[in-house]
């Protein structure tokens, strides 16, 4: 009987495997939690290097136009005035998801609701292809094709905000597109049946309907092509002519954080002012990253209400 109540009392193999497998999934999972904190609290760290250790001013760093961190003003302060590569990676990246956005919706509109299957047979390799291209591919394309082009509509020499903008467009539709298209998706189909069913046209039941119930789902998607066009550098870099200026016009040069980073992050050296003020920008970025996550939860809790 003992030996009985003892193997009863025994874990299985499968009771045992579960549980192994638990622990790892719990162990991988902390790692990862752990890894991301580690990342924020570096560059965390150092991005606050350059108003407590170098005395820069935060106010300077939001509103000044000067950006010379190896420089000083009258008050003995760094020049680390960030708002041209502010506005210029606001600039950029609102004038694409406004140009991208109209497009993709009217792409998804007839991938699911026009033409389900043609649709999807023709748009979404297309899509796919889009997704799959290197940035580095885009840039060539936006200095061989874009550059010249906006030189021949609007003057100048052809790099600048718009430029960019022309170039992160086709960049982030593929990702407004396709989330898009799960957005409609998701619609219920007895929306469509009911509208349909009380007289509605099929443009009414798509824009009465099935546009509003997709709403946050839309929203959250032009979030996400914010994000990814916010955070793009190389393709970005390569057709906005990297002026630290005000941008005065949509065809004059400017530049964007990422720009900047990539550009100087390799050219100087750790732990100076000039380096300190680069990781200040890699932090404002951080922060507009874990902003635009916020927003798209907070837009995807809003919809599931």
């Amino acid at each position: 009987m003992d030996s009985i109540a003892k193997k009863l009392q025994q874990r299985s193999l499968s009771a045992r495997i579960e549980r192994r497998g638990k622990l790892v999934t719990q162990c991988l999972t902390l790692l990862i939690v752990l890894l991301v904190l580690v990342i924020f609290a570096f560059i965390a760290t150092k991005g606050v290097a350059v108003f407590t250790k170098d005395r820069g001013n935060l106010w300077t760093f939001f509103t000044g136009s000067t950006w010379s961190p190896d420089k000083l003003d009258i008050h003995r302060r760094p020049l680390i005035g960030a708002l041209p590569m502010i506005v210029g990676s606001f600039s950029v990246t609102l004038l694409a998801v406004l140009l991208a956005t109209p497009f993709a919706l009217a792409a998804a509109i007839f991938m699911t609701e026009i033409a389900p299957k043609k649709g999807q047979q023709i748009l979404q390799p297309v899509i796919e292809l889009l997704v799959g291209i290197p940035s580095v591919v885009y840039g060539f394309i936006g200095l061989g094709v874009v550059v010249p082009f906006v030189q021949k509509l609007v003057g100048g020499s052809g790099f600048g905000i718009f430029a960019g903008a022309l170039v992160l467009f086709v960049m982030i539709l593929p990702t407004i597109t396709s989330m898009t298209v799960d957005a409609l998706k998701a619609v219920p189909r007895y929306y469509r049946e009911a509208s349909l069913a009380l007289g509605a046209t099929q443009w009414q039941t798509i824009y009465k309907v099935v546009l509003r119930a997709g709403t946050p789902g839309i929203m959250t998607a032009i979030i996400f092509g914010m994000s990814r066009a916010f955070g793009e550098a190389l393709a970005v870099q390569m057709v906005i002519g990297n002026a630290i200026l005000m941008p005065s016009s949509l065809a004059s040069p400017s530049t964007t954080l990422t720009s900047v980073l990539t550009m100087n992050m390799g050219n100087t050296i750790m732990k100076t002012t000039a380096n300190n003020a680069l990781w200040s920008l890699a932090l404002l970025l951080l922060i507009m990253a874990l902003f635009f996550n916020i927003v798209v939860k907070y837009i995807a809790r809003k919809g599931e209400l």
